[in-house]
């Protein structure tokens, strides 16, 4: 353990995390990365893009590419009469929205209970998640949203070359 995460421990100190579903796991981002949280959206395709860019919306003007978290995480594709939702992040200037089945609550955690991600997490979330939260009944993932973002933009900027 560092010092500082044992400095941490020791304060008592809670980040707070806005919970989401997808595919009925729980996934959390840190709240202060959340720009927006949207209802339906009528999202316009992007040819050629990756299959995790499902295209863009418009958010008062501002372009934002939607990601599709069931697609980078591996998941089922939903049914279309699924309800989804978007959370908006801004990454590099630019925005982007996840798309999820839906938000939950924001929880304050203390540090003391997050772990390192397991060894027995499925690989792709490994490389996408920063740790978890042991909650009642669930297994709060934390995604590492810069580094998943950087990823698909990787991806795609490899795909238009």
């Amino acid at each position: 353990m560092t010092d500082e995460k044992k400095e941490a421990n020791l304060s008592g100190k809670n980040r707070e995390f806005l919970t989401m579903t997808v595919s009925e796991q729980l996934f959390g981002i840190p709240v202060l990365q959340v720009q927006d949280v949207l209802g339906e959206q009528k999202v316009t395709r992007v040819p050629l893009a990756p299959k995790e860019i499902t295209g863009s919306l418009n958010l008062r003007g501002r372009v934002v590419t939607t990601i599709n978290l069931r697609h980078k995480l591996q998941m089922p594709e939903r049914t279309p009469d699924m309800k989804t939702m978007y959370v908006v992040v801004e990454h590099h200037g630019e925005l982007y929205s996840l798309i999820v089945d839906s938000v939950g609550e924001v929880l304050p955690l203390p540090d003391e209970d997050f772990e390192n991600t397991p060894q027995t997490l499925d690989a792709s979330w490994r490389e996408l998640a920063t740790g978890v939260y042991r909650l009642k009944g669930h297994l709060l993932v934390i995604l590492d949203v810069p580094v998943m973002l950087d990823a698909i933009c990787q991806k795609a900027d490899n795909e238009a070359a």
